[in-house]
């Protein structure tokens, strides 16, 4: 039967399909005037997917209304297929949903038993490192309306194999009556590594040295059932997590061993990326490696970085049924300022693996002979004419298109480490030489030019050091779009990635002769340029002195020199 919402049910067995819609509240009551007590197994739950156990669950009450001492809960995080048993003769169950559209199918069977009844050969407490059992009266068909448990448990430091050679039981799509459901554990509450049912020769592998095997069945159509046979496996030694992720400005690269995914229980063959066509090279490791903006790799802006994100899926294409159904590795490139960083972890309910490296964005800057930025200047250091017009590319070498490239700060200093001398060409994105003109940007370019330094006159060597920054072109917001900006300013508008580049040295043309002096020398000669120019200035300070104190000496002279001429001449008295 197929009741809309709840109903109170008084037969010795029954089978229930419900499908419930959004905001439901229904309840179901089983009560019969007998000694015996009830088993429900709901073989089979559908909540809607975005749901939690507090807002769509089963409750299942021991006795006869909702008052009566909870059993349990089903909802959609349930790791198992519940069964329930009463202590009496009557039993209730709530199904409650929320809000969302979307249609919930559940079905569950119910029936009374006596406790004390007890089939033959029906479950049991199998130890040692390997061992057989069968379903009951097989090869003959089993019997209606069982529930067998069997508890495999096998020696320390191994794990446990579960062949069944044979196996016949009824088949419907989602084996909803008669199934066998096998545990990651000594429970039937959590763990569940899979359902089967129909005729087929499943092979079950646990993680550990215990395993719980169910047989339930309903109350028709029994078949042949089952024979089966487990043995031990050595667990490998412990394999450390090695996955290597590489970041370059245009792409990424994640290196896995083989061994390392046999302990996790697959191999080379059952791993893909987002986008499955892309496969991995093989050889002694597993190795992926593609473009940045391929392979369905997903860019996002994080704060003042930006992320590239892919995850390689595992899943097993062997006929080994494990609980590790959901199993994923994923890799994350962080192109962020100077950082450097791997990190790696895994959160074993899923057995999820995160690796995280941060990258850098590959930059240059060039000079090109004409503002037609076709030919670069391939000599260094570059000798130009007091007066020439310089022109400068600064380019990012990636394949994300959507990346733009903005010039925060052009400075030119006569010292490679751009110490205590420098001259502003550019400052936070402003132009602050009156000889810079800026082009139009192009993608993954930006352009500029200006004229040879007035102090090229007096220092032999001249260098330009540029701050990049690089925005996602899709953020109209991101300093990239936000041009000349005051300092204070400034300081709200994040960037997203930044870095430097630097050029030269440029030289005078006057000094080619020079030209064969070790570039070595250049910083050394920076720095004796000024202190030539201070010995200089105090010889000339020094001359002028001289000059001054001659000049002095000779007014002095001639002073004296015309008084004698007309000196006193005594009286002769009279």
């Amino acid at each position: 039967g197929a009741p809309r919402c709840g109903a109170s049910l008084q037969d010795p067995n029954k089978a229930l399909r419900i499908q419930l819609n959004a905001n439901a509240s229904c309840t179901w009551q089983i009560q019969r005037n007998s000694n015996e007590t009830i088993r429900l197994i709901f073989s089979y739950f559908k909540f809607a997917p975005p749901s939690s156990c507090e807002t769509e669950s089963i409750k299942v009450f021991d006795g006869p209304s909702t008052n009566s001492p909870l059993l349990g809960r089903v909802c959609n995080s349930t790791d198992a297929v519940p069964v329930f048993e009463s202590s009496s003769g009557s039993l209730t169950f709530l199904i409650t949903t929320n809000s969302e559209d979307f249609t919930r199918n559940f079905f569950v069977f119910y029936y009374f038993f006596s406790p004390e009844s007890k089939t033959e050969d029906c479950g049991g407490q199998l130890t040692g490192p390997n061992g057989t059992f069968n379903s009951p009266n097989y090869p003959a068909p089993y019997p209606a309306l069982t529930y067998c448990v069997w508890h495999i448990q096998t020696p320390e430091n191994t794990k446990i194999s579960l062949e069944f050679q044979d196996f016949f039981l009824e088949l419907d799509r989602n084996c909803q009556l008669d199934f066998v459901a096998v545990y990651d554990s000594l429970t039937t509450t959590t763990g569940l590594i899979g359902k089967v049912c129909g005729h087929a020769q499943p092979t079950f592998e646990s993680s550990s040295n215990v395993m719980t095997v169910v047989l339930a069945t309903d109350y028709s159509s029994s078949y042949r059932g089952f024979s089966a046979q487990y043995s031990s496996v050595p667990l490998p030694g412990p394999v450390e997590p090695n996955p290597l992720l590489t970041c370059s400005s245009d792409s990424m690269k994640i290196v896995l061993s083989k061994r390392y995914l046999t302990s996790l229980g697959y191999n080379e063959t059952d791993l893909q990326l987002n986008d499955p066509s892309c496969r991995p090279v093989i050889t002694d490791l597993v190795t992926f490696s593609f473009p940045l903006t391929s392979c369905g790799t997903i860019k996002k802006e994080e704060g003042q970085s930006i992320t590239y994100t892919n995850i390689i899926s595992l899943s097993s294409t062997g006929n080994v049924i494990t609980r590790q159904k959901n199993t994923e590795i994923i890799a994350k490139c962080k192109m962020e300022n100077n950082s450097t960083l791997e990190v790696f972890y895994i959160t074993r309910n899923n057995i999820i693996q995160n690796i995280t490296a941060m990258g850098r964005y590959n930059v240059s800057m060039s000079f090109y002979d004409s503002d037609s930025f076709s030919e670069p200047v391939h000599q260094s250091p570059y000798y130009v004419d007091l007066n020439q017009t310089l022109f400068a590319q600064v380019s990012l070498h990636s394949t994300d298109p959507n990346l733009l490239v903005f010039i925060d700060t052009c400075t030119a200093s006569p010292q490679p480490d751009f110490g205590s001398l420098t001259y502003d060409l550019i400052r936070s994105g402003c132009n602050k030489d009156d000889t810079v003109v800026t082009y139009p940007p192009l993608e993954h370019h930006r352009r500029f030019k200006f004229n040879a330094f007035r102090f090229l006159r007096s220092f032999p060597s001249v260098y330009l050091q540029c701050d990049i920054v690089i925005c996602d072109s899709n953020n109209s917001n991101s300093r990239c779009t936000q041009g000349c900006i005051s300092r204070q300013k400034r300081a709200i508008s994040p960037y997203m990635w930044k870095t430097n580049t630097l050029v030269g040295p440029i030289r005078l043309k006057r000094d080619l002769s020079s030209a064969d002096q070790p570039e070595s020398l250049t910083k050394a000669d920076a720095e004796v340029t000024p202190n030539l120019q201070r010995y200089n200035f105090y010889t000339l300070a020094f001359v002028v002195l001289i000059l001054n104190i001659l000049t002095v000496i000779v007014v002095t002279l001639k002073h004296h020199k015309h008084q004698a001429g007309y000196s006193y001449q005594k009286l002769q008295s009279s």
